[in-house]
């Protein structure tokens, strides 16, 4: 049985790089992730200090997001664990001049691993599960273009089409709720935590 101090420590990580994401603590989000670590989401896919200069770049225009997790469970083999967190994804921007709220929840899905008696995250991809997109002011009404949205798999269109009208390329492959995207996921981490 692993160790509760592992899974203790885990689960801390995740709280770590969702408060240090959500604040601009760039520092200690660089802390959460081993140097070479990977990450992919919506908007970004490469390593992981690339990942945080972005932040801070977008950081600098004013763009913000805020990420609730809930709970994380983690598969450990010795120095390795595959962890999921529940989290929903909070982003205020605006669309077409209409100041929106996107919320988008699912799992974080990491890799991560224990170096030098540390737990950081070797690898986080995200599993989209299901999203909208509302006007925070309930008067204002907003309008979908259909052929920009239906690019997007459901799990996860709302929140590519608020970010690709303001200018980012998402991916519309990632993993969903199910689908083959999910499934080479946990494979190719099954796989990775097996080879311990």
């Amino acid at each position: 049985m692993p160790d509760l101090q592992d899974q203790l420590a885990i689960s801390a990580l995740m709280q770590d790089w969702a408060l240090a994401r959500d604040t601009g603590d760039w520092e200690s989000l660089r802390a959460t992730a081993h140097a070479g670590a990977q990450m992919t989401t919506t908007w970004f896919d490469g390593g992981f200090d690339d990942f945080v200069e972005s932040c801070r770049a977008s950081w600098d225009k004013g763009s913000r997001s805020q990420h609730f997790l809930g709970g994380t469970a983690a598969e450990i083999r010795g120095a390795r664990a595959i962890a999921q967190t529940r989290m929903s994804i909070n982003v205020r921007s605006r669309l077409d001049g209409v100041e929106v709220d996107a919320v988008c929840s699912g799992r974080f899905f990491d890799r991560v691993e224990k170096r030098e008696g540390v737990w950081r995250i070797s690898r986080r991809s995200v599993i989209y599960e299901k999203d909208r997109i509302d006007p925070v002011d309930p008067n204002a009404r907003i309008s979908l273009e259909a052929e920009l949205l239906a690019r997007f798999p459901e799990g996860y269109r709302h929140l590519a089409y608020l970010q690709t009208k303001n200018g980012a390329r998402v991916n519309p492959n990632l993993p969903t709720a199910r689908g083959e995207a999910l499934e080479k996921l946990v494979a190719e981490a099954k796989a990775w935590l097996a080879a311990q």
